[in-house]
């Protein structure tokens, strides 16, 4: 089973990143293509054994857009999972949330930006998982599984340029979904995952401050 991060140890992360000369962004638009790795698990429920992270184990590759208003964050997040016998499943999920960045390693020369970034963000949404590729525009006979998500992340970046950033990151979710083939007044349909991913993304990023 993955670990659960408790509230108090997020809230320090989140100080500690405060106090280590954390940006406010007015707007930022962001973009980024990112692939590496993912695995989960069902640890509650009457589904747990058929949880969607855990049968899509193994490669994963997507797209992520959104915008950044100070440091409320929202973005449309779509991923791919691969396996030894091909595509696995898709899952597509709607966030919202906060996050802190700051500045890592040396400090600048005068009017100089910092190239190395870290971020700690906490996000709820809503997702949706498919067992096979999407045949837009995505019905409800394609989705196996859906619902509800709490997220914790942590990533760094590396600016190559103004608007370009190479950087890893790891999200770390749980979820309440449920089983799309069952009934969903049925109990029995829905269950709770934990799931991780280790990302390499590359990001355009317009910021305006």
């Amino acid at each position: 089973m993955l670990p659960m991060m408790r509230p108090p140890g997020l809230a320090l992360l989140l100080l500690l990143a405060a106090g280590a000369r954390a940006e406010a962004k007015v707007l930022d638009l962001y973009a980024q293509a990112q692939g590496g790795g993912s695995f989960g698990k069902g640890i509650k429920g009457d589904q747990k054994d058929t949880d969607f992270f855990d049968k899509t184990a193994g490669g994963a590759y997507g797209v992520l857009v959104g915008a950044e208003v100070f440091w409320i964050d929202g973005w449309i997040e779509h991923n791919q999972y691969r396996g030894g016998d091909g595509l696995t499943g898709t899952w597509t999920q709607f966030m919202a949330g906060f996050d802190l960045d700051f500045a890592i390693g040396d400090a600048p020369g005068p009017k100089q930006k910092p190239n190395t970034y870290a971020q700690i963000g906490v996000a709820l949404g809503f997702g949706l998982g498919t067992g096979q590729q999407v045949d837009p525009p995505l019905d409800n006979a394609e989705i196996s599984d859906k619902g509800f998500l709490a997220q914790v992340s942590f990533a760094g970046d590396y600016k190559l340029n103004r608007v370009l950033a190479l950087g890893i990151s790891v999200p770390v979710t749980w979820g309440y979904l449920q089983k799309n083939d069952v009934v969903s007044n049925m109990s029995s349909a829905w269950y709770q995952s934990v799931s991780a991913a280790a990302l390499l993304h590359l990001r355009f990023d317009i910021d305006i401050k």
